[in-house]
């Protein structure tokens, strides 16, 4: 026998949630196999098998939450044909008549939590429901009769939320038991749908909300004039691609004037501890990228270092490993600053919010034409984007957040002097 136990995932996550059993009770497992997919704060990640043999049994089921170092199934030797109920269909022949006699629900029974009723005596009323190994664990320890209670699975199995709703049902008399005919409610609650949140979403709710509190959040804005840069980019894009096999986009431009700007304004680029800064002497920035369980924030390390190609390639490719749910721990730890573009939805202007304890974030925004004034006697139409600083004020102060903004405003309306900054 062989336990799986949740792996140690990162210094700060402590625990995550099933999210898919890839392998069921009975299933064959190769050592070194993945078997369950676990949700953790920031990323997905697959728990393997240290051993070959059979899953025996499953001791969490999908969604339940679980701890770093906590048993969530048992594999036990022999191959996969030894795991086939089969052979149990036999054992009948060396039985009394009474024993033949045994219920399809026990079968059910023993088929979904791999309990089997004793065949010398009949089997209790907790034995004959289904129920998931958890739900009748924490039944036990509540002592409260798995029979009495109900769920709404279609199947009829009691999962470990009806066991809790059940606890925390305050007891009445049995006339008012009845009563639950609540019609009208019921009717507005169709017109409502309950969805759990991710954890991941949860997580982001919660830093989120840690930053609003914790922080003292300022927002200063200032407008980019995009002619030059889209000028140079249009120019260059095609000899870029031919020579790098990577286009050529706008983040390459930002996140080099972020760097640029990020070594004249040091304080930008720190973080509080306790009653110290810490000014960091390295540049590794954050770019948001939005996936359908929510905004993740993968890390480009070096960026002092690197250029505009080898920024976009990395950058390409851990969007695509953020899409498709391949992002490491490693990947998204260790940022010292926040770039975020909601451009790419539309949004006209915004306040993006602080990236956990970095000391800022930069809000890109949609590129839009609009009329400016070039002098006293001039108007043009130019394509302008607004950006956004969002700062934590203990940290920074007013004038090295505009200071740090304008610059990157200079360097961007001037892509030349920022391929000399770079």
């Amino acid at each position: 026998m062989a336990e799986i136990k949740v792996p140690e995932l990162a210094e700060s996550i402590t625990e995550g949630t099933i999210a898919q059993w890839l392998k069921q009770p009975g299933d064959s497992v190769e050592k070194g196999e993945f078997i369950v997919e676990l949700e953790t704060d920031k990323v997905n990640v697959e728990v393997i098998s240290e051993e070959a043999g059979i899953i025996q049994e499953l001791l969490a089921e999908e969604g339940d939450t679980v701890e770093v170092g906590q048993v969530i199934a048992v594999v036990g030797e022999g191959s996969g044909e030894g795991a086939a109920p089969a052979p149990k269909q036999e054992e009948p022949k060396q039985e009394d008549a009474g024993a033949k006699a045994q219920p399809a629900e026990d079968k059910t029974v023993a088929e979904t939590t791999g309990e089997q009723p004793s065949s010398s005596e009949p089997a209790s009323p907790d034995e004959r429901v289904i129920a998931s190994p958890a739900a009748r664990k924490l039944a036990r320890e509540k002592g409260i009769d798995l029979s009495a209670i109900q769920t709404v699975d279609p199947l009829g199995r009691v999962r470990v939320q009806d066991v809790e709703g059940h606890s925390n049902k305050p007891a009445a008399p049995a006339t008012k038991q009845e009563a639950p005919k609540a019609a009208q409610p019921q009717a507005q609650d169709d017109r409502v749908v309950r969805e759990k949140m991710s954890r991941r979403r949860q997580t982001i709710a919660n830093r989120l909300l840690e930053v609003r509190q914790n922080t003292a959040m300022l927002t200063t804005f200032n407008e980019i004039d995009m002619t030059n840069m889209m000028a140079l980019r249009s120019r260059k894009k095609d000899e870029f691609l031919e020579k790098n096999d990577v286009k050529l986009g706008f983040m390459s431009f930002f996140t080099k004037a972020v760097t640029a700007a990020l070594k004249k304004y040091p304080y930008v680029n720190a973080e509080i501890d306790g009653t110290d800064l810490l000014l960091k002497q390295f540049y590794d920035i954050g770019i948001a990228v939005s996936t359908e369980e929510g905004l993740v924030v993968p890390i480009v390390r070096d960026t002092d270092r690197k250029n505009f190609a080898e920024i976009e390639r990395e950058i390409g490719e851990l969007a695509k490993k953020a899409r498709d749910k391949k992002l490491q721990l490693s990947d998204m730890t260790g940022g010292s600053f926040t770039i975020t573009n909601g451009g790419v939805f539309g949004s006209l202007m915004s306040t993006p919010i602080l990236n956990g304890s970095q000391a800022a974030i930069l809000g890109m925004h949609t590129i839009q034409h609009r009329p400016i004034a070039i002098d006293k006697e001039t108007m043009e139409i130019r394509p302008m984007m607004y950006v956004a600083l969002s700062y934590d004020h203990r940290i920074i102060d007013g004038k090295d957040s505009v200071g740090f903004l304008k610059m990157i405003k200079d360097l961007i309306e001037n892509p030349e002097d920022l391929l000399l900054e770079s």
